[in-house]
C-alpha cells in the first residue's frame, strides 16, 4: 500500500453554503473518516505518543515495538549454499502486534513507516513493509534526526523509498554475526560448557580486557624521585619542581641521586631567575557528543553505565511531556551518531541565545568543529539539545534524575562547543644555582570563554610577578620516592573509546556488547574497572588458537569498513559475507577437528556437604563460582560462596555479616544464618553501635570519601584517610 501525499477531502457540511445533513448520515460519514486516517509505524509507544500529537487527528501513530522479524533463535537461518539467503521468522510474542498493525494499515488511507534514522530502523521499516504487503519502492518511509513539530511535520512533506543499501548493510551485518555465534558457540559448548557464545565485537572486547590484564601482570615498578620545593620572593610563596643540572633534563632513579644534587645546593644562598616565559594560551571546547563520546562523559561524570546512559539518552530522544503548551517533545537528537556536525539551524539558534544569556564576546564566530574518527558515517547530527532555549534547569522539574543529568551534560556540551575559547595568561620560570634548576609552570585565567558553563578542569595556579635576575630564596625541599605504575584496566568508557580508535564496532553495537561480556561470565567489574574471569581467559585462548581473525583488530575494522561502503552502495553485502564466511568456515572445520575437550576442574572447598557427607567443590557457573556437593547429581546441594566481613550480626547476634548481591548485582549485607535471620542492609555494618540511639552504624560512601553513620539520621564521622 503506497503512502499518499494528496490532502483529505474536506469533510461535508464544512464549506460555505453546504446543505444540512440528517443526522443518522453525518455519523456515518464520521464513521468513514475515521477509518480512513494515515497510519504512522514508529518503534515506541512513546514515540507514538510524541509525533501523533504533532501531525494532528488525520493521522494515527502506532508502535511496532522494536524488530518484529529476525533470524530464528533455535537454528542458523542463513542458507550459506544459496548466496547466505537469510530466513526471517516473526519474532515470538510479537503475534499480536503483527495482528494489530495489520488490522490497522489495511484500513488506513495511507502507511508510513517512520522507524529511527539508521540501519536498524531502516530493516525495521523493511521488515514491516513485507508484513504488511507493502511497496519498499513506494515512497512511504519518513526520517527525522528529531522529534520537534516543525521537523516532524517537514519530514511528512518529503517521504522516500526504503534505502536498500542501508537494509543490506543491516542484514550483512546481522548475517556475519549470525555465522560467527552460530559456529563457534556449538564449539564452545561441546568442548567447554554449555551457555557460552562467541562474536566479532565481544570477542575483541574480551581480548582487549585480557592483553591490558597481562600487561599488568607482566609490568615491572621502576623506582624514581621527584624533589618540590617551596622558593618566596617577599612575602610571596610557590612551588617550584627539580628540572635538571646543567641545562639539561636530568633524571632522579633514587636516593642516591637525590642526595647528589641536593649537596649541590646552597639552602641559605640565593637563588636567581634565569629565565622567565609569558604566554597567552587559548584552550578550545570540545566538539558536540557523538554516541561514544556521550558514554565515555557519562561514565566518568556521571556514574552512568553505558546501557543506563542510552536508556536516558532514548527517553529524551523520543519525547518528554515539559508541561504547558508544548506537552511531550523530543528534547535531544538522535543518540547513535558518530558525526560531529551540526545543522546550521542549530548554529544560528545556539549564537542567538549565548548574545541574550551570555554576551556576544562568548559566541563563537567560527564554532569548534572537531575530527571525525576514521570510518565514521557522518550520518546523521552530533547529539545535541532539539532547542538550546530549553535550558536544563527550565525543565528539571519534568525529568527524572537521571534524565535531568544525562540532559544537563548534552546540553552543556553542545552550547560549550559553539563559544570562545578560554584565554590564560602562562608563565614558565626556571630556577638556577650552582648549574642545579628547578621549573615552575603558572597559568591564570584571562577570558572565561566556554569554561563559563562547562569543563571548568584546570585550575589557576598563580605564581608572583617574576622577572630574570630576580633573587628568591628557599623555604623548604621536600624529595619524595615514586614507583611507576602498570597500565590501568579497563573502564567502560576506556573500552568504548579503544574499541572506537580501533575502528571495531559502531554506534549502537558498544552497550550490548560491554552487557554480553558480562553475562557470560567472562568478564567482571571491580571498582567499576573490567577484569577478566577464569572463563574468559579458557575462552579467549581458544578463539585466538583456532579463530585469530576474530580478535584481529584490523581485520575487524575492515570489515566495518566494507559494511559501511555497503550502506553507501559501493559494496554487494553477499560478497562481503562471502569473502570473510569462505575461509573462516575452514578455520570452523579445523577447530572442530583438532580442539580438545578443556576440563574446567572443580577445586576442593575444603568441608564437606552438610547433607551426605561427600566433600563440597567449588564450580563455575553462569553467574561465578559457587560451592557444590562433588555427588552431583545425586546430591544437588549447593551453596554461595559469600564473603564475611568480620562483623556480627547486629539483629540476632549470632551470625556473620555477609556480603551478598541482588539480581541486578548490587551489594548489599545480610545475615549468614538467613532465612532463620532476615537481617538486611544496603551499607556495610561496622560492628559499632550509635552513641545516641544504640542503633547499629553503617559505613556509606559519599562524594569525597566514607562516613560513618546512623541509618536513623541522629549521628555521622568521617572515615580517616
Amino acid at each position: 500500500m503506497a503512502a499518499s501525499t494528496t490532502k483529505p477531502k474536506q469533510a461535508a457540511g464544512k464549506t460555505a453554503g453546504a446543505k444540512k445533513r440528517p443526522a443518522k448520515k453525518t455519523a456515518t460519514k464520521r464513521r468513514t473518516r475515521a477509518t480512513g486516517k494515515k497510519l504512522v509505524i514508529v518503534e515506541s509507544p512513546s514515540k507514538a505518543k510524541t509525533i501523533e500529537k504533532y501531525l494532528g487527528r488525520s493521522y494515527k501513530v502506532v508502535a511496532s515495538l522494536g524488530h518484529i522479524r529476525d533470524l530464528p533463535k533455535s537454528k542458523m537461518g542463513v542458507d550459506v549454499e544459496n548466496n547466505y539467503e537469510p530466513h526471517y521468522i516473526s519474532i515470538r510474542g510479537k503475534g499480536d502486534v503483527i495482528k494489530g498493525l495489520r488490522k490497522e494499515a489495511k484500513k488506513a488511507k495511507a502507511v508510513y513507516l517512520a522507524s529511527d534514522p539508521d540501519r536498524e530502523g531502516e530493516a525495521i521499516a523493511w521488515h514491516l513493509s513485507y508484513l504488511l504487503g507493502l511497496d519498499p519502492k513506494d515512497k512511504n518511509r519518513v526520517v527525522f534526526n528529531e522529534i520537534t513539530k516543525d521537523t516532524v511535520k517537514n519530514a511528512f512533506k518529503e517521504p522516500r523509498s526504503i534505502d536498500m543499501d542501508l537494509v543490506d548493510a543491516q542484514q550483512a551485518r546481522r548475517i556475519l554475526d549470525r555465522l560467527v555465534g552460530y559456529s563457534i558457540s556449538p564449539l564452545l559448548w561441546k568442548k567447554v560448557k554449555k551457555g557460552l557464545s562467541a562474536g566479532r565485537v565481544q570477542s575483541i572486547a574480551l581480548d582487549l580486557i585480557i592483553k591490558r590484564e597481562n600487561e599488568i601482570k607482566a609490568f615491572v615498578p621502576k623506582e624514581y624521585w621527584t624533589i618540590e620545593s617551596e622558593f618566596k620572593k617577599g612575602r610571596s610563596k610557590f612551588m617550584a619542581s627539580f628540572y635538571g643540572v646543567h641545562g639539561k633534563k636530568h633524571a632522579l632513579d633514587n636516593n642516591e641521586a637525590v642526595q647528589k644534587v641536593l649537596a649541590q645546593l646552597d639552602r641559605n644562598g640565593k637563588f636567581d631567575v634565569t629565565k622567565v616565559v609569558k604566554k597567552e594560551r587559548k584552550r578550545f571546547p570540545a566538539p558536540p557528543f557523538t554516541t561514544s563520546t556521550m558514554q565515555q562523559d557519562a561514565n566518568r561524570k556521571l556514574n552512568f553505565r553505558t546501557r543506563k546512559t542510552m536508556m536516558a539518552a532514548q527517553q529524551l530522544y523520543e519525547g518528554i511531556n515539559v508541561g504547558g503548551k508544548e506537552g511531550s517533545v523530543g528534547l535531544i537528537t538522535y543518540m547513535r551518531t558518530d558525526s560531529t556536525r551540526i545543522s546550521s539551524i542549530a548554529k544560528h539558534e545556539a549564537s542567538k541565545f549565548l548574545h541574550e544569556e551570555y554576551g556576544g564576546e562568548y559566541a563563537a564566530t567560527k564554532p569548534v568543529k572537531g575530527k571525525l574518527p576514521e570510518g565514521a558515517q557522518d550520518a546523521h547530527e552530533a547529539i545535541r539539545p532539539s532547542s538550546v532555549f530549553r535550558t536544563p534547569a527550565s525543565i528539571k522539574e519534568y525529568l527524572s534524575k537521571d534524565q535531568f543529568r544525562l540532559y544537563q551534560l548534552i546540553w552543556s556540551r553542545f552550547v560549550a562547543s559553539q563559544m570562545t575559547p578560554e584565554v590564560l595568561d602562562t608563565m614558565a620560570v626556571t630556577i638556577d644555582q650552582n648549574d642545579v634548576q628547578f621549573r615552575a609552570n603558572g597559568s591564570k585565567t584571562k577570558f572565561a570563554g566556554f569554561t563559563k558553563i562547562y569543563d571548568k578542569t584546570e585550575k589557576n595556579n598563580v605564581l608572583p610577578d617574576l622577572s630574570e635576575g630576580d633573587a628568591l630564596a628557599l623555604s623548604k625541599t621536600d624529595p619524595q620516592q615514586h614507583f611507576t605504575q602498570p597500565p590501568a584496566r579497563y573502564s567502560e568508557a576506556n573500552l568504548i573509546k579503544a574499541l572506537e580508535e580501533n575502528g571495531v564496532g559502531r554506534p549502537s553495537t558498544y552497550a550490548p556488547t560491554l552487557d554480553t561480556i558480562q553475562r557470560r561470565y567472562y568478564v567482571k567489574l571491580e571498582a567499576r574497572r573490567f577484569v577478566p574471569t577464569e572463563l574468559g581467559e579458557i575462552v579467549n585462548d581458544i578463539i585466538q588458537e583456532y579463530f585469530p581473525d576474530v580478535v584481529n583488530v584490523g581485520f575487524t575494522a575492515t570489515l566495518e569498513e566494507q559494511l559501511d561502503a555497503t550502506e553507501e552502495g559501493q559494496e554487494d553485502w553477499v560478497k562481503v559475507v562471502d569473502t570473510f564466511y569462505q575461509p573462516f568456515s575452514k578455520e570452523v572445520e579445523k577447530a572442530e577437528a583438532g580442539m580438545e575437550k578443556i576440563q574446567i576442574k572443580d577445586e576442593l572447598a575444603g568441608f564437606n556437604c552438610d547433607i551426605c557427607g561427600a566433600p563440597m567443590v567449588i564450580k563455575m557457573g553462569r553467574y561465578g563460582k559457587f560451592y557444590a556437593c562433588s555427588r552431583f547429581p545425586d546430591c544437588r546441594n549447593t551453596k554461595p560462596i559469600v564473603k564475611e566481613i568480620g562483623v556480627v550480626c547486629p539483629q540476632c547476634k549470632k551470625g556473620q555479616v555477609i556480603e551478598r548481591k541482588s539480581k541486578k548485582n548490587r551489594v548489599f549485607y545480610g545475615c549468614s544464618r538467613f532465612p532463620d535471620c532476615d537481617f538486611v542492609s544496603w551499607d556495610q555494618p561496622i560492628g559499632r553501635d550509635c552513641p545516641k540511639d544504640g542503633h547499629f552504624l553503617v559505613e556509606k560512601k559519599v562524594k569525597g570519601g566514607k562516613q560513618v553513620l546512623c541509618p536513623n539520621g541522629d549521628y555521622k564521622e568521617d572515615v580517616q584517610k
